[in-house]
């Protein structure tokens, strides 16, 4: 069985320490998969590659339009390979392969309404203390956040906050 590694600034690596963790299907306790295990060390520098590419990469002046159909394309694979994912979600949270099935159609429509949602964020109008002007709200990313998901839905979880952050609006700076 291979390692499987982290994903830090474009490349697959092993935790910084060497540690690693084996991954345990809950329900017959067989080991599927044994994964780097991360510490303060590659929290760090994930964070420190993820603001670089969150102030440099081209995907926050990428369209929304076609951010979205990026986005919506997640969800379409998900659809297309949706048994073989829910098999693996079955592996490693021990839920039955019907629950693993009905989080990945969840999981896919979260990609597929976030990323139709992409080019429609018109903002909130709200009243005005300036008679004659018009107020908005505009929800905007703000930058680089982490999630702690359980391991019982983690991919639903991870999904209900990649989907959106990935199709928001990012100003131009």
């Amino acid at each position: 069985m291979s390692l499987q590694k982290m994903f830090i600034n474009g490349d697959w690596v092993n935790a910084q320490s060497g540690d690693t963790r084996d991954i345990v299907n809950p329900y017959n306790q067989e080991i599927i998969a044994t994964a780097a295990e991360g510490n303060e060390k590659d929290t760090r520098a994930a964070i420190r590659a993820a603001r670089l590419a969150f102030d440099e990469s081209s995907w926050r002046t990428l369209p929304a339009n076609e951010r979205g159909e990026l986005v919506y394309r997640i969800g379409t694979l998900i659809r297309r390979d949706l048994q073989e994912l829910a098999e693996l979600e079955t592996r490693d949270t021990g839920k039955t392969v019907q629950e693993s099935r009905d989080d990945m159609a969840d999981i896919a429509n979260v990609f597929l309404y976030f990323g139709g949602l992409a080019d429609k964020d018109g903002g909130d109008v709200i009243q005005s203390p300036i008679p004659a002007t018009e107020s908005k709200v505009v929800r905007e990313p703000v930058g680089v956040c982490g999630q702690i998901t359980p391991w019982n839905y983690p991919l639903l979880q991870a999904a209900w906050k990649i989907a959106p952050a990935l199709a928001a609006v990012t100003p131009l700076l």
